[in-house]
């Protein structure tokens, strides 16, 4: 049997709680990982300076793959996101969200078996802004009147939305790739390129370019503009397969498609790039809930699920994810959410512990 060393982010908040119960799920699977543990979070500041200390991306540079508990982002103020950092420095270009049904936790649909496949690196979320006020914003003002790109109220912030050919394209092509190899039928690329047509408009023509090139696959492709995508989404949730959008889009449909599952404790998360991948829950980081044994680690579990199948270890993934689809399927130990979600209340809940317990007793 192959060992595997994964870098392991506890992360802050519920965090340590639920890679915790993960580390024990895929350890019972008898998979040989060794887990070279690195904090990064609020929770390392004060010692490293810093959220997210150089030694984690080289730890993760080192081993190739990690998983990552959540980790707490400030809103409005202070740092970037821990998360967007590490895709950036590591160029984790492909987030891979697949959405699936879990019968029995309470979710309005029981069908759904889709895979969101989002831009990492670019669009809105390249994080390149120029504050209300400052002399970068007053040039980029004057320049797009002086342009006659149209007129900009001088009290704006102003976010930037780059969108490149090389990007697109290798983000639509790992969607057609991830299709092939896992039995798909058809990408569907969605943009807002009726208006913004030189960034998004760009994305659609690079996705059917590459959509040429895949014509022998068998992989059927559309595309969609992302407003309808939502409704459709809503409405037919059964039309979609394989979803590849730009960063934000992508950003907002995983959730979106999370919430026709059952929520963000059950959806997994992964960050690919050439050479790392980071797995990582798409939940936050829930402080309130730290310390009280609580949370829902499917998600989590879920994410290593994907990892296990990263690493190869296909037959431990199918034992992982049969025994969350077992253990939420007979209701009777499963986290607060679910149990909320199924029956209107909270008792006869177990905890995060207990629940991954459950599991380790199935497998």
């Amino acid at each position: 049997m192959a060992k595997h060393t994964v870098t392991l982010i506890p992360g802050d908040g519920i965090g340590p709680e639920l890679t915790t119960a993960m580390t024990r799920v895929v350890e019972a699977t008898g998979v040989d990982i060794e887990w070279e543990v690195a904090e990064a979070g609020a929770d390392v500041m004060e010692k490293y300076g810093t959220p997210l200390p150089e030694h984690v991306l080289d730890s993760i540079r080192t081993n190739k793959v990690a998983i990552k508990g959540p980790i707490t982002t400030p809103v409005g103020t202070g740092f970037r996101s821990v998360n967007v950092s590490i895709r950036k420095e590591l160029d984790l270009y492909a987030c891979l969200r697949p959405a699936f049904s879990i019968p029995g936790n309470g979710a309005r649909y029981d069908d759904i078996d889709l895979v969101i496949v989002r831009e990492n690196t670019e669009d809105l979320y390249a994080g390149i802004e120029f504050e209300q006020g400052s002399e970068g914003a007053r040039k980029l003002i004057e320049f797009a009147a002086a342009e006659g790109a149209g007129i900009i109220r001088p009290d704006s912030g102003i976010s930037l939305k780059p969108i490149s050919i090389e990007r697109s394209r290798r983000i639509v092509k790992y969607a057609f790739d991830y299709a092939i190899a896992n039995g798909r039928k058809k990408v569907t690329a969605v943009h807002k390129a009726n208006i913004l047509k030189y960034s998004d408009g760009l994305f659609l023509k690079v996705a059917r370019e590459v959509a040429a090139e895949y014509k022998d696959s068998g992989i059927q492709f559309e595309d969609y503009i992302v407003d309808a995508t939502c409704m459709q989404l809503v409405l037919h949730p059964e039309w979609w397969d394989v979803l590849v959008l730009p960063n934000l889009y992508g950003d907002i449909l995983s959730d979106l498609a999370a919430g026709l599952i059952g929520g963000l404790g059950i959806a997994p998360g992964a960050n690919i790039g050439a050479d790392c991948a980071v797995f990582e829950p798409t939940h936050g980081s829930a402080p309130k809930y730290a310390g009280k044994d609580m949370a829902n680690p499917t998600a989590e579990i879920l994410s290593a699920v994907l990892m296990l199948n990263h690493l190869g270890e296909r037959d431990a993934a199918d034992r992982v994810l049969a025994a969350v689809r077992g253990v939420i399927g007979e209701g009777d130990k499963v986290t607060y959410d679910i149990k909320r979600s199924v029956t209107g209340s909270t008792d006869g809940c177990v905890g995060t512990q207990a629940y991954a317990n459950a599991l380790i007793e199935r497998l």
